[in-house]
């Protein structure tokens, strides 16, 4: 999969470097896609029209809940932040800053701090590290996430951190939410797209992420590839449509 992939990448490559209007366009239309998928993703009902009205244009849904809103435009500030991560190294202050933006006005207290109790993973029978070893595997999870990997894929090194960022679950929530947003910043560095995964695919998202908390990263490997290369197709349609 990375083949075809690739090959997409080659194409779009040849057309780079983008225009503002081009890059601005690409930005605006994953900052709605993004922020509906991702919250999708974890249970939020409300659609991608809802989203983009929410975050737009400032207004309220009826019959959809304060956080469902909130989440909606916390999670966009904290997708417009990534941009200003993807020439430097992340540091943990920049972790706890997107979950900050994402999470302070559903959780002033804990948002961006790491969690101060153990967790579990409803759903599964994983259970996640201990919360006083949660600083030392997150310090060096911020070394993984900022060391080269000559002979590893790009896509399949960024698809191996993100597992291992949602194995820490560093945060009292929010987690999934700031995973896919690092997974996007690596991504999106190597010259590819954001991974938005569809939420029809939910389920298989989920099993994917289960299966990797017990070592098995070929199935969430196979599956985040998919995503990508089904992407990479609609990006290229969509800058040869924009470049017209």
């Amino acid at each position: 999969m990375t083949h075809e992939i690739d090959s997409i990448k080659s194409d779009l490559d040849r057309l780079r470097p983008f225009s503002d209007h081009v890059v601005k366009q690409l930005k605006d239309y994953y900052r709605i896609g993004l922020t509906y998928s991702s919250n999708a993703i974890e249970g939020n009902t409300l659609t991608e029209s809802e989203t983009k009205v929410i975050i737009e244009d400032g207004l309220t849904i009826g019959g959809k809940s304060l956080r469902e809103h909130v989440e909606a435009i916390g999670l966009a500030k904290a997708y417009d932040h990534i941009y200003s991560l993807m020439d430097n190294p992340i540091s943990e202050v920049d972790v706890l800053h997107l979950h900050r933006l994402f999470f302070r006005q559903i959780d002033a207290e804990n948002a961006g701090k790491y969690r101060q109790k153990n967790v579990i993973i409803t759903g599964t029978d994983y259970m996640p590290p201990d919360y006083r070893e949660v600083p030392v595997l997150m310090a060096k999870h911020i070394e993984n996430l900022n060391r080269g990997a000559k002979y590893e894929h790009p896509l399949e090194r960024a698809i191996d951190l993100h597992a291992e960022f949602e194995s820490i679950h560093p945060f009292i929530d929010g987690n999934g939410r700031i995973g896919r947003l690092l997974l996007n910043i690596l991504t999106m560095r190597s010259g590819y797209c954001p991974v938005i995964i569809p939420p029809i695919r939910r389920a298989d998202y989920i099993t994917a992420m289960q299966k990797s908390n017990k070592g098995d990263l070929i199935t969430l490997r196979a599956f985040v590839l998919s995503v990508v290369y089904e992407e990479m197709k609609s990006i290229k349609k969509i800058v040869e449509s924009l470049l017209k």
